[in-house]
């Protein structure tokens, strides 16, 4: 069996490995070693994330897929958290959240396959209503988002988002010299969105 941990954060200005220290105390407490960990700055609004499916191409039946919250894993629509859920399902990984205090018998306790059984359904039902109220919260935080956008467009006082030029530059001149989306993307935290938007300006430009 091997641990595999998750880190997420929305944007590159965020810190996606914010929560090593957390999961790997959790882990130590219950005589847990992670093997591997996967991190990556991209919205768990959305499925496609080069992290994630990494890991679960290298992972085996049996794995821990280990996080630090259930919205790290997913703020996904209900059809989307369907498939990643029937993904996980078929290649057996059981996913252990810190706030998620029923999945953490399955990580540390073995059990006859009755109980197993048992806790993989109170466990399945679990992640699903909190998959719900992290994909609320991120819907509701959108509309509150917008709509201060849209009282400081009616008052002639938003500006939008500030351009983190200098980490553009940088992605514009790593891309001027070849430099694959991935290792880019590995070096800046940038989304693969900003690296296309840049890309994009750069082929307008030339």
């Amino acid at each position: 069996m091997f641990v595999r941990a998750y880190l997420r954060a929305s944007t590159s200005e965020q810190d996606a490995s914010r929560a090593r220290e957390q999961v790997e105390g959790f882990a130590k407490e219950r005589g847990l070693e992670v093997a591997s960990w996967y991190t990556e700055n991209e919205s768990g609004a959305k499925l496609a994330r080069p992290e994630l499916f990494r890991l679960l191409g290298e992972a085996h039946p049996g794995d821990i897929l280990l996080i630090e919250q259930v919205d790290r894993l997913s703020r996904l629509t209900a059809p989307d958290w369907l498939r990643l859920k029937a993904e996980l399902s078929a290649r057996q990984i059981r996913v252990v959240a810190l706030d998620l205090p029923t999945s953490h018998v399955m990580a540390t306790t073995k059990t006859d396959d009755f109980t197993s059984r048992m806790f993989d359904a109170i466990n399945s039902m679990l992640l699903d209503v909190l998959a719900a109220v992290a994909r609320k919260d991120y819907d509701d935080r959108r509309r509150r988002q917008a709509q201060g956008q849209e009282r400081a467009k009616t008052e002639g006082v938003y500006r939008g988002r500030l351009e983190n030029t200098k980490r553009n530059d940088g992605i514009a001149g790593m891309l001027a010299s070849g430099a694959s989306w991935s290792s880019i993307q590995a070096t800046t935290g940038a989304s693969r969105a900003t690296i296309a938007k840049i890309a994009k300006r750069r082929t307008v430009a030339a």
